[in-house]
């Protein structure tokens, strides 16, 4: 049930990212990421993201309650008890903090940062429809966590490109997913791009997030000297983000999941094969 509570299978959005940071911060020192900063920045990943999971699921218990989409999850629907819940949270916590003190020591002062964020995420949908972008600043922290934490310069604005790009990416993906809960958001007061701007102005705005996101991670790629693996996987992500916005429309949205879900896995693990693929052969 708690496997089920968190979903590590959405790992799939960050990780990847997370991974292209490591590859690419590696090579700024002239060499790999070992195999023990890939395992442990994959367990900080992780571990921090089902903490974060708990919390929004634990903060967001009574508006779940009152969507029919969400009631039926374990924490508004009482199949996990409170205790269990939290147990399972300090679980993850724990493992992430024994993560980052096996990494580059800069780790052990940047994590109040990456946990303060997630934090806050699920308040600030109680405020603004910029929720979404928090969101996006949060998973847009992977790749410059893990270029930190395998001791690349923090100061380099490569890993914060991408990291702008993965934000800019995330926001439009999550305003699609806001789609499905438009009138339960506004019955509740719960803000997000469809409820207070429409579907029709959240879906134009998601077209120019992705279009921007394309461009910003043309611009790392240039940054960190990509050769044509990574711009050829960035021209295939490029169609499938077009493919994404293609299949929703204010009038139809009916695939909300295959534009949410499958497309956006695909597109972070073909970027993270790019990448590999331009360590490798370039």
């Amino acid at each position: 049930m708690l496997l089920e509570l968190v979903k590590f299978e959405h790992s799939v959005f960050a990780l990847p990212y997370a991974y292209i940071g490591a590859l690419y911060g590696a090579a700024v020192l002239g060499r790999w990421p070992t195999w023990a900063e890939v395992v442990w920045i994959t367990v900080a990943m992780v571990g921090a993201r089902a903490f974060a999971f708990v919390v929004n699921r634990a903060v967001d218990k009574e508006i779940d309650a009152r969507n029919p989409r969400t009631a039926g999850r374990a924490v508004p629907a009482g199949l996990i008890k409170a205790g269990e819940l939290w147990a399972f949270a300090a679980v993850m916590l724990a493992a992430f903090l024994f993560a980052v003190w096996q990494l580059h020591p800069i780790t052990r002062w940047l994590w109040p940062i990456v946990l303060g964020a997630f934090v806050i995420y699920p308040y600030t949908k109680r405020f603004t429809w910029l929720c979404h972008y928090w969101l996006g600043l949060c998973l847009g922290l992977a790749p410059v966590g893990a270029w930190v934490a395998v001791g690349a310069p923090i100061g380099d604005p490569a890993p914060w490109l991408f990291g702008v790009a993965v934000m800019l990416w995330t926001a439009g993906f999550d305003i699609i997913y806001a789609t499905q809960d438009v009138e339960c958001d506004v019955r509740d007061g719960v803000h997000s791009v469809p409820a207070d701007l429409g579907i029709a102005r959240g879906l134009l705005m998601t077209r120019v997030l992705h279009l921007g996101t394309v461009g910003v991670l043309s611009a790392a790629g240039f940054l960190v000297g990509a050769g044509w693996p990574y711009y050829a996987a960035l021209a295939i992500a490029a169609v499938l983000l077009a493919y994404e916005n293609m299949i929703i429309s204010p009038t139809d949205l009916s695939r909300v999941n295959a534009a949410f879900f499958t497309t956006n896995g695909f597109i972070a693990i073909v970027l993270f094969t790019g990448v590999l693929a331009d360590r490798l052969i370039t």
